[in-house]
């Protein structure tokens, strides 16, 4: 840019301050350049949760995403991209890894559980506290 600021006419002052700030920014700013097949832009990524958000807005009908997306959200985007670059049939589904399908359900299953705690601390906090407690002032041994 500096090479061609005389090119730029009225806007030479720009081109000054935009070297003056990306100087200051250096090295990375451009990362994209310095790597070959790195894309310039992150559009691609955009407008592939730009296209999830869509299909959940169909299946819904609501206009913004659902709580799920924070809890469910990675198995549901990666079935999103996963359908996009391959069809996939009943057949495929059934050579799925269970031990892997209990691992993942286990994990969503615990996220799942607490948003409801704190829900129920969010609801009514005295209530909640109180059952905690309980739960902790109680002997580990029967009498």
């Amino acid at each position: 840019m500096v090479r061609y600021r005389a090119k730029a006419g009225s806007l030479a002052e720009a081109v000054d301050h935009f070297v003056k700030v990306t100087r200051s920014y250096r090295p990375g700013l451009f990362h994209c350049y310095a790597v070959v097949d790195l894309p310039r832009t992150n559009n691609d990524l955009e407008q592939l949760f730009g296209a999830y958000r869509c299909h959940e807005r169909r299946a819904t009908g609501r206009k913004t995403n659902s709580s799920a997306t924070v809890l469910r959200g990675p198995v549901r985007i990666i079935a999103c991209v996963a359908s996009r670059l391959h069809r996939y049939h009943s057949h495929d589904l059934a050579g799925a890894d269970r031990q892997r399908w209990r691992e993942v359900r286990a994990s969503l299953n615990y996220r799942r559980q607490a948003s409801v705690l704190r829900a129920r601390f969010r609801r009514d906090p005295e209530t909640y506290l109180s059952r905690l407690e309980l739960l902790l002032c109680q002997p580990a041994l029967p009498f």
